[in-house]
């Protein structure tokens, strides 16, 4: 046999520059100087987000603080908002349910729509109507949260009266859709504004996501004889799933801290209505805007310390987002 070949054949022996050992230290200390650079201020971008999210925290919590110990009501469970007594009495249940129901309306309504936008933009409209549609929904999410509200007032909340009452007349027996008449200023009417704001952030996002399933899933499941309504069922909604989460969190951020749109449409009142399109309650975002510039100091101080309950509700809520995402992203396909 020839010596040539053999020694071909043959494994080179480990080095000093070619071991694992090598590269391991290559990877501590020969990085670049730009690497260390970008690595030190994408590190410290980080921390100064948590120090300025511990910040908000210390501040938003020391001047509750000030609030809650000078309430003479229940700051939980009390139905009302008068900073002005003496004592004061002030509470935050029907602004926390008012601000859960608006947005729980909002993700029932403009989730599955969403969904199905995304869904006919990347596998079912031609390229040349996805486009400008796309386009519309990106200036969409440009849009002010005033100009909105103007809408809402001038536009959406003249034009409920019909649906109001078709809901009445079929749905009115459940007490929830039971109206009694009025401007349809109400929770309901809240909850759409909301969905049609958010829609834009959650179709964007979920398109994006959808265009980033493999290829060769959906050519699998077509080369088994799937329909295309099972490519997306079986291909495309378990990949993109992960990611309509995190756009659902997304749209719920902004429909939670919500402001000027919200104080447009809705007539603040502070009692809890048992229909939904009865006039009346408010929001933790709405009532801080329309307080803020009468109040006296201990009245800014309440009014910090519902925005603590805001901050916090927010904080729950993407923290279970994130621990639905880590639970179910081994079914997204994004590990395959």
């Amino acid at each position: 046999m020839d010596t040539t070949t053999q020694h071909n054949d043959a494994a080179p022996p480990l080095t000093p520059t070619t071991g694992p050992a090598a590269h391991k230290r290559a990877a501590r200390g020969a990085t670049r100087p730009g690497d260390r650079i970008f690595l030190g201020l994408s590190r410290g971008s980080g921390i100064l987000l948590l120090v300025i999210m511990a910040a908000i925290a210390v501040f938003l919590t020391y001047r509750a603080t000030l609030a809650i110990s000078k309430d003479d009501g229940n700051f939980l469970t009390a139905f009302e908002w008068n900073t002005g007594l003496l004592p004061p009495r002030f509470g935050i249940a029907v602004l926390a349910f008012g601000t859960v129901v608006s947005s729980i309306v909002a993700m029932a309504l403009a989730v599955p729509v969403a969904v199905g936008i995304a869904l006919f933009l990347t596998h079912y409209a031609p390229r040349r109507l996805s486009g400008p549609i796309a386009y519309v929904i990106d200036l969409l999410a440009a849009v002010p949260s005033i100009v909105y509200g103007l809408w809402g007032a001038l536009v959406l909340v003249p034009h409920l009266n019909g649906l109001y009452g078709w809901l009445d007349d079929y749905l009115g027996w459940t007490g929830v859709l039971s109206w009694q008449g009025g401007a349809p200023r109400s929770l309901l009417t809240v909850g759409i504004l909301l969905a049609i704001m958010i829609l834009p952030i959650i179709t964007n996002v979920s398109r994006e996501v959808f265009r980033q399933v493999p290829r060769m899933h959906e050519e699998a499941a077509l080369a088994l004889g799937a329909t295309r309504w099972e490519v997306i069922r079986m291909s495309v909604l378990p990949f993109g799933r992960s990611g309509v989460i995190s756009a659902s969190m997304l749209g719920l951020g902004r429909a939670l801290g919500e402001t000027m749109a919200v104080a447009t449409v809705l007539s603040p009142t502070f009692d809890i209505k048992a229909s939904l399109l009865d006039p009346g309650g408010g929001t933790f975002a709405q009532n801080i805007a329309s307080k803020f510039n009468e109040a006296t100091e201990f009245g800014q101080d309440a009014l910090i310390a519902s925005g603590l309950v805001l901050f916090v509700i927010t904080l729950l809520v993407n923290g279970a987002a994130r621990m639905i995402i880590n639970r179910r992203k081994e079914y997204s396909g994004a590990n395959a």
